[in-house]
């Protein structure tokens, strides 16, 4: 297959699991609502043992190194804490910090204003990143020109399929959308499909040409016990999900002139955020 497979998940355990029954794994995303559900840290949330910031950015670190060594070669995903107060510079010391953890690292930032600016200067420093809760065109072209420095495999756009099914929109038309999008521009940036739930979402991904699909264990379970399709000519069935259709926009205007507002993005920080901070004494 043409396109790269990642794990969606924050447990070493499962991500070995996964390497055993798939036979290798290109990578790995993590994010603080997956951290949040890793087995040790829920052990001791039932023990009533809640974690200090200055624990829990510890534990997250072992979380990822541990999947660092498991996927020496792959990329792993390692998410910044925002949320509505959060600066530029908040991110980008997270970032820096992190991206020091291990040699593998794309750091994630929310596709916002501020997301965008910590992005263009890690950029500027030889960083990787990947930018998530995509929800819309106009921000993946924004996130291509933020990042039109950048060497290809170091820029990540996810735009998230079942988040957007959730509200009655077609998801995988915003993954077909910005791959015709990028390929038309021939960008650097390379379009990573998450929020996979589904077998039908997992072949549509490979159909529809993602770089790279991030999937959880339930999903990658299913997509094995049906012979691992490659989605070579599958047709996608919508089931009455309104269509998201294609805009010409063009990708060497400045990102600043981009519309990157989305409530589904503002609602995706919100949760991350909360479930991060359910840790935190």
């Amino acid at each position: 297959m043409r396109s790269k497979i990642f794990l969606d998940g924050g447990d070493p355990k499962e991500t070995r699991e996964m390497i055993s029954l798939v036979g290798s794994l290109d990578g790995q995303t993590t994010n603080p609502t997956l951290i949040a559900k890793n087995p040790d840290a829920q052990k001791r949330l039932a023990e009533g043992k809640k974690f200090t910031a200055k624990e829990i950015m510890d534990f997250y670190r072992g979380v990822v190194s541990e999947l660092s060594g498991l996927l020496p070669h792959g990329s792993i995903s390692v998410e910044v804490y925002a949320d509505a107060n959060s600066k530029t510079e908040d991110l980008l010391a997270q970032a820096r910090e992190m991206y020091r953890w291990i040699p593998n690292a794309h750091i994630k930032f929310p596709t916002t204003h501020i997301g965008l600016v910590a992005a263009e200067q890690l950029i500027d420093e030889g960083g990787r990143v990947n930018m998530t809760l995509v929800f819309s065109q106009e921000q993946a072209a924004a996130v291509h020109a933020a990042t039109r420095k950048a060497k290809k495999g170091s820029v990540f756009v996810s735009p998230f399929i079942g988040r957007l099914d959730d509200i009655g929109e077609n998801g995988m038309d915003l993954v077909r959308n910005i791959r015709r999008m990028y390929d038309e521009a021939g960008s650097h940036v390379e379009v990573l499909a998450a929020s996979i739930r589904s077998l039908p979402h997992f072949c549509a991904s490979l159909a529809y040409g993602a770089d790279i699909l991030t999937v959880p264990a339930k999903a990658l379970r299913e997509w094995v016990a049906a012979g691992s399709p490659s989605g070579e000519g599958y047709a996608y069935d919508a089931n009455g999900l309104r269509p998201i259709p294609y805009r010409e926009l063009d990708l060497s205007k400045p990102w600043r002139e981009f519309d990157i507002a989305h409530p589904l993005t503002e609602k995706g920080i919100e949760r991350f955020a909360s479930d991060w901070n359910s840790l935190i004494a």
